[in-house]
């Protein structure tokens, strides 16, 4: 108990540290992938979201789950929320380096099926997509992978991505494997190495290596590459500041980033509620307005403010899902790690 004769100038002090810890235990840390992906998440999730919950959020960018899997090795974890991509997440949930979500705290009932995992909910819906070139083909670019790795009758230079998520399934189109039979070949045995030694017939003419998403975006508005695979919302952005790409939806890979909470969370509770707060309809209906990635909450349909032309550009529109094929979460649970091993082995050979 403070003695009250205490001069004030002295109380405040002596009450500083307890008023900063309350304050910053008031705080959540977020974690995204940077650029123009983050900065919509940034108005129209984060920061929304935190106002409406009477909290600050401070955002942080990362390269991918690696990072955290690092901070929790090391018992270092700052980070409440991460953002990841589905597979990765789910994996890294089985690993033990997320938290279980409460689905009593997090309404996802009205969610597209599949996108409200045990360790991550579903925020959006994208595509991993061909994009091109348009002054270097113009409308008639690669409408396939098998186009994107015939370097005779499309010569060029291509983009890939560096790490193995929807790396190797491409790769197997592009081998006159049929989209639905793409995950049942992979598990078969000799199918990832099947995968990788396609990519590795295009590797001379891969001029760079991209390892996210911001930088991918880049080398198209750059006009570095002539063609790449990508993320639709991304060269959707660029496109509009005038960047020279398109892409094609057929043989793109329909998959979801999600929200977890990291394994040791500062504030996991409160990590919690601020999810179940942007899971809610009207937040993802405003996201789609910063980037076409679609809402996983069904409902963000409803409210009335995606227009109807709007929609159908956006991945998960039934005319744009149809042409596509759906990331195998559990191939990736149970693949990943020896994929991704063999993958970056054929990077440094």
């Amino acid at each position: 108990m403070l003695n009250k004769s205490l001069p004030a100038v002295v109380v405040a002090a002596l009450l500083a540290p307890a008023a900063l810890a309350s304050a910053q235990a008031q705080d959540l840390t977020v974690v995204s992938f940077g650029g123009a992906y983050q900065a919509g998440q940034s108005k129209a999730l984060f920061q929304p979201a935190a106002a409406a919950m009477g909290i600050k959020v401070k955002e942080e960018t990362y390269t991918g789950i690696a990072d955290l899997r690092l901070k929790v090795r090391a018992n270092a974890v700052t980070w409440d929320i991460v953002t990841s991509g589905s597979g990765s997440a789910a994996r890294a949930g089985a690993e033990g380096i997320l938290e279980k979500l409460d689905y009593k705290v997090i309404d996802a009932s009205s969610f597209i099926p599949g996108t409200a995992q045990e360790y991550c909910v579903g925020g959006d819906v994208f595509s991993t997509v061909l994009a091109w070139n348009t002054k270097t083909f113009g409308d008639k670019g690669p409408q396939s992978w098998a186009d994107f790795w015939d370097v005779k009758k499309f010569p060029g230079k291509r983009s890939y991505r560096n790490s193995v998520a929807g790396s190797l399934e491409p790769a197997l189109m592009a081998d006159g494997v049929p989209a639905d039979k793409v995950y049942e070949t992979l598990s078969a045995p000799g199918g990832i190495e099947r995968a990788i030694k396609k990519i590795k017939e295009l590797k001379p003419h891969i001029a760079v290596w991209w390892s996210s998403g911001a930088q991918h975006a880049q080398l198209m508005k750059d006009g570095e590459v002539d063609m790449i695979n990508g993320w639709n919302g991304r060269f959707d952005v660029i496109a509009k500041d005038g960047a020279k790409v398109a892409y094609t939806f057929n043989q793109g890979l329909l998959d979801y980033d999600c929200y977890a909470i990291a394994k040791g969370a500062p504030n996991k509770d409160r990590a919690m509620k601020f999810l179940a707060e942007i899971s809610k309809p009207q937040y993802q209906a405003e996201f789609t307005k910063y980037i076409t990635y679609g809402p996983t909450n069904k409902k963000a349909y409803e409210l009335g403010t995606i227009e109807a032309a709007y929609a159908k550009q956006l991945p998960s529109h039934p005319d744009n899902a149809a042409k596509q094929l759906p990331v195998n979460l559990e191939w990736y649970i149970a693949n990943e790690a020896k994929a991704a091993a063999a993958y970056q082995n054929m990077l440094t050979e």
